[in-house]
């Protein structure tokens, strides 16, 4: 493994000196935290990674989930992780103080999620989705379901999970056909196949709580039908114990990547009694769906830049140590190593502009989200609507992002980097299953044009507007970011044009045609939203070295400066190419037939 995953520096520089992590302590929600608290935190994040998460990184993916008698086994250490997690407080840091919750910001609790991503991906998954699921309870569920569920998910006995994809229902979550049929009991009986569900089963927890979609029989058609319910992979006999709650694993996939981690299929009802607990109102499970899946989205985000970080770093170390090549044509010299070679120093740039430019996105994100807790009234709707809009760029950008970063890592590793002798591999791998989960690509380039930018007659749009002029601003009072500045505010002009334009489109040719090229939309719209990212960081550094830091600090912020040139320089001019694209009304995937693909 590398020397290193992250950086310290930058998750400091980030938290204090871009996102005042200090300044939200200001509001009562936070109030009980400073920041000593806040840096034991990362001390511990740093330290339960290096210690636990990322000695067995290799080894979760080489000796992954097996299905045993129909129970799945994974690494021996995933007890010891979930164990850990719940008793050092990891899976309970959001919650509230009422739930024995550490009621920490999103920012710092996020920064640590980052961490343990980096660390080891597929270890990280088992608590953080065991702490999405619980919210979904103390969100929606009853007092009796709050009680019996959430302290044994939140410390770690109990794994949580999200069960919606079925067979022939992936994206298209309408045509789900699990049915849930009412009893005098108090539960419904449950009929139906999930596939594709991570840690549906496994070893390292006494049981698992699926927060599964079904349709209650004769419920309306399509997603108005849809509710959730409590499906325990054990549920609570009259003794007190555990009983099998007739949910069969039927068979885990064998993936690519994330291999640590099982992805499960499983078998509801087969004996006619699987028994499930309706959580909230009938019909209304989609809704209460959405709060985990926008959590998990952002969480998809944060997890595959946690492993280009990784992958930057092993990158990153081996280009200063390999000798190769010479800077001059003379066989008489000695080699150098190959961060002098100006392609190797490209790579690695992109891979920083992309780590960090993408982390501080969900920094931003995070943000949002503490203040939809901590403010109230326009202030709060603001926070929301920014949130909102930014999701799906939280999620792709990173996820199609990291495929390439990490593939450009294996770049610089050269023969080495495409063996297992070397991690890298292993992290391209890791990442590409992001681009897929929790929403496609494709699903998010419709949900922000289709939706997000037309909400509340453009509202959030506007906002975010708003929001990258004032960095624009503040940015154009310093001399040397005012070309920085002058260049987003085109980019951003163009972009609010073709949204606009696009919108025209909609009207006069159909939602069809306006979202042919959503995905490339949403491409477009992402390096912008960097853009801003990196303009805001600069601004911080610029501040910072007018007031004379030490020689590494200075060194560190010269480095943000020369990351952001390096991004407005060959990032964000592609923009240009994708705004040209938009900006042609010719529907040309449509438009084709398919059967013209025919040889």
């Amino acid at each position: 493994m590398a020397k290193k995953y992250v950086s310290r520096r930058n998750l400091e520089f980030m938290l204090y000196e871009v996102f005042d992590i200090v300044g939200m302590t200001q509001y009562p929600y936070y109030s009980a935290h400073n920041k000593k608290m806040f840096d034991m935190t990362l001390d511990a994040a740093l330290k339960l990674s290096k210690d636990l998460l990322n000695p067995i990184f290799e080894e979760m993916d080489r000796q992954g989930p097996v299905l045993e008698n129909g129970k799945v086994k994974v690494h021996p250490m995933v007890r010891t992780i979930m164990q850990r997690f719940g008793e050092g407080g990891w899976i309970a840091a959001k919650f509230q103080e009422e739930f024995d919750g550490a009621q920490l910001p999103y920012l710092i609790a996020d920064a640590c999620n980052f961490i343990f991503s980096a660390a080891n991906y597929s270890a990280h998954v088992f608590p953080g989705l065991t702490s999405k699921a619980a919210r979904l309870i103390t969100s929606f569920g009853s007092q009796e379901q709050i009680d019996t569920y959430v302290p044994k998910m939140l410390n770690g006995e109990w794994q949580g999970t999200m069960a919606l994809t079925e067979p022939q229902a992936g994206s298209s979550l309408a045509d789900i056909t699990t049915t849930a049929v009412p009893t005098d009991k108090g539960y419904y009986l449950l009929q139906g196949q999930k596939i594709f569900i991570s840690a549906g089963d496994h070893d390292g927890v006494d049981n698992v709580v699926q927060m599964l979609l079904a349709k209650i029989e004769g419920a309306p058609a399509g997603v108005k039908g849809i509710s959730m319910f409590i499906v325990p992979n054990q549920r609570i006999a009259a003794d007190g114990g555990l009983e099998p709650n007739d949910v069969t694993i039927t068979q885990i996939y064998h993936k690519m990547g994330y291999r640590g981690a099982p992805i499960t299929e499983l078998s509801l009802g087969e004996k006619g009694d699987c028994r499930g607990w309706l959580v909230g109102e009938p019909h209304n499970g989609l809704s209460y769906m959405f709060q985990m899946m926008n959590g998990s989205r952002l969480g998809v985000g944060m997890g595959a830049i946690g492993i280009s970080s990784a992958a930057y770093y092993a990158a990153l170390d081996y280009a200063r140590e390999r000798p190769q090549g010479r800077l001059v044509p003379d066989p008489a010299t000695a080699q150098v190593p190959i961060i002098e070679h100006a392609d190797v120093r490209r790579m690695l740039l992109f891979q920083r502009a992309f780590v960090e430019g993408a982390f501080s996105l969900l920094m931003q994100c995070c943000r949002y989200s503490d203040l939809e807790l901590a403010v109230e009234g326009e202030e709060k709707e603001k926070a929301s609507l920014l949130l909102d809009l930014l999701i799906p760029v939280a999620k792709t950008y990173p996820s199609e992002t990291s495929i390439l970063s990490t593939s450009q890592a294996i770049q610089i590793f050269g023969g080495y980097g495409y063996c297992e002798d070397f991690p890298v591999e292993q992290h391209f791998r890791d990442t590409r299953i992001h681009a897929i989960h929790e929403g496609t690509t494709g699903i998010q380039g419709m949900d922000i044009l289709g939706r997000k930018v037309r909400m509340k007659g453009g509202k959030a749009f506007t906002l975010f507007v708003q929001e990258v002029n004032a960095t624009i601003a503040a940015a154009r009072a310093l001399e040397k970011l005012a070309p920085y500045a002058d260049r987003l505010a085109t980019a951003l002009e163009e972009l609010q044009q073709v949204t606009e334009q696009l919108k025209g489109f909609g009207e006069e040719k159909g939602t069809r045609a306006m979202l042919a090229d959503a995905t490339l939309y949403l491409e477009y719209f992402s390096l912008i939203a960097i853009a801003w990212q990196w303009l805001l960081q600069s601004i911080a550094a610029e501040k910072a070295l007018a007031g004379k830091p030490s020689q590494s600090n200075q060194q560190f912020y010269q480095g943000k400066l020369h990351t952001t040139r390096y991004f407005f320089h060959y990032e964000l001019p592609k923009t240009a190419g994708l705004a040209q694209r938009l900006k042609e009304q010719e529907a040309i995937t449509l438009e084709m037939e398919k059967d013209i693909f025919n040889d």
